[in-house]
């Protein structure tokens, strides 16, 4: 398999005896070069011996010699910089587009490598490396996290930075579309941002000062209004009439179908009504959201500034068709760190990076390491296995190993996962 091959080349796991090429020739690696993970040869700027001389160059990886003809690699002109052909089957000689023969050398894979990494991709258990994570240092554990982390801060940077370009620029827009998306809390996140991207925020923005019109705004747009009742709702038809102004004066967009919502399994608390309408009321008191949110320079101050609560109506009702005993609905805590979490920090991370400010970057950072781990099935099936798991810097950096790792059964660029090759 080629992937392990670049494995073994990538950690210089070499068989005891001195690598040499098919025609008999000694070859020290010096350094086996940087793994490239686009178009051109599988490793840059190699340093190898080959007889006693100092080359410096490419290398590339195949399975078979002859993959180097399948892929076109002698017509092509970027390989003319390979030094040294790796593969584990020799079944025939190849060639620059000059004519020269390119060096190759045969390197088997250890029959305790293939093992193992059958293991890591075969298992039904996850994580797959369980049996080793009790016994890995702790340098080596804090290390990956660190990784890890930083590596969902860039995912999730690209992520923003996507939306803006879809929103002219506009960071007010785009952190509101993305607060709405995690005020769906996973089930509804999806019908959240449709929604949010349906928006006319500067529509919105005129009528701003009038939580009744933001109320109608919204949840004439997330389909919501469009319900047939058992009976008449004075405040119901107070929404669909000033709704209905609203499309006419700014001719909205048709609202989102109602269907996308989904209910099942939803606690009365998490009802789309509801949210919408604790999100209505926050963008009815929070002018300039983002910007007060990036000047918060503590995470008191940041959750202050997100909590909400809905208007009268929804203190006696989780949806128009029944009521409700009266209950203030405010964001509770465990729904703003997510928020923090989800939100504000990606935010802040994104921001810094874009006004190269490192400040904001480091607030990111600290706000992670601050709060508490997230609760959830990838946090408690790595805590089961062994691994401890305190803030939610580490919470944040589990679930990329998960998602990006091993549901993708991507064992070799883990370090947890050459830590289980190795393992003895």
């Amino acid at each position: 398999m080629e992937q392990l091959l670049h494995y073994i080349w990538k950690h210089k796991i070499f068989p005891l005896q001195m690598l040499q090429t098919t025609s008999g020739q000694p070859v020290e690696v010096i350094d086996p070069g940087l793994p490239n993970t686009n178009a051109g040869p599988d490793f840059f700027n190699a340093k190898l011996k080959i007889d006693g001389t100092l080359w410096v160059g490419n290398v590339e990886i195949h399975t078979q010699a002859s993959d180097w003809l399948s892929h076109g690699h002698d017509r092509d002109r970027a390989y003319d910089t390979v030094i040294l052909h790796v593969v584990e089957e020799s079944n025939c000689d190849v060639y620059r587009t000059n004519g020269e023969l390119v060096p190759q050398v045969v390197l088997p894979c250890p029959d305790a490598v293939r093992r193992r990494y059958d293991e890591l991709r075969q298992t039904e258990i996850y994580p797959p490396c369980y049996s080793i994570l009790g016994s890995l240092p702790k340098l080596t554990v804090h290390s990956w996290l660190s990784a890890l982390q930083v590596e969902r801060f860039e995912q999730k940077a690209r992520a923003i930075s996507q939306r803006l370009e879809r929103c002219n620029h506009h960071w007010e827009d785009v952190f509101f579309i993305t607060l709405a998306r995690n005020f769906g809390f996973g089930l509804n996140g999806d019908a959240f941002e449709a929604w949010a991207n349906r928006l006319p925020f500067r529509a919105v923005d005129k009528h701003r000062d009038n939580l009744l019109q933001v109320e109608a705004f919204f949840l004439g747009q997330a389909g919501l209004l469009q319900e047939e009742l058992p009976e008449a709702d004075e405040y119901y038809l107070k929404l669909q009439k000033e709704f209905s102004y609203l499309q006419h004066k700014f001719e909205l967009p048709a609202p989102m179908p109602a269907e996308q919502w989904r209910f099942l399994r939803l606690r009365p608390g998490n009802f789309p009504h509801v949210r919408l309408a604790q999100l209505a009321n926050l963008y009815h008191k929070e002018q300039s959201l983002f910007s007060r949110i990036m000047e918060a320079e503590t995470l008191d101050s940041v959750k202050k500034i997100l909590t909400t609560k809905t208007s009268e109506y929804w203190e006696e009702h989780f949806n128009f068709k029944k009521t409700s005993p009266r209950q203030e609905r405010r964001t509770g805590e465990s729904a703003l760190n997510l928020i923090v979490i989800n939100t504000v920090i990606p935010f802040l991370y994104a921001y810094g990076l874009h006004k190269a400010d490192e400040t904001l970057c480091d607030r990111a950072t600290r706000f992670l390491e601050s709060l508490k781990a997230e609760n959830n099935h990838i946090t408690r099936l790595w805590d089961g296995a062994g691994l401890p798991v305190s803030t939610a810097a580490d919470s944040q950096a589990l679930i990329q190993l998960q998602k990006e790792y091993c549901n993708k059964k991507d064992c070799l660029r883990c370090r947890f996962g050459y830590e289980y090759l190795r393992h003895k």
